[in-house]
């Protein structure tokens, strides 16, 4: 794979709140960038969950997969599948 195209993929979340018993599943481009801003608070889903840990991540090529997959763990189905993790 390329350099050019490594820069492209979408990393799909799945964090969970150490304080709370709460997800998070998202995807972003830069992971470890968005893991500290979400501990920091500066994201509104999330600040109120800090601090937040990663569960899992996967990596997609083109946004469309990423956003696919992220839709089918916010259903019933994919919140179960996260609660074997």
């Amino acid at each position: 794979m390329s350099h050019e195209r490594r820069k492209n993929v979408l990393l799909l979340r799945f964090a969970k709140s150490k304080e709370r018993e709460r997800r998070y599943v998202g995807s972003c481009k830069d992971l470890n960038d968005r893991i500290r801003r979400h501990n920091a608070g500066q994201s509104k889903a999330t600040k109120h969950g800090v601090p937040w840990v990663l569960l899992h991540s996967e990596s997609f090529l083109r946004r469309s997969e990423a956003a696919q997959r992220e839709r089918y763990y916010k259903t019933g189905r994919g919140r179960d599948e996260l609660n074997t993790r």
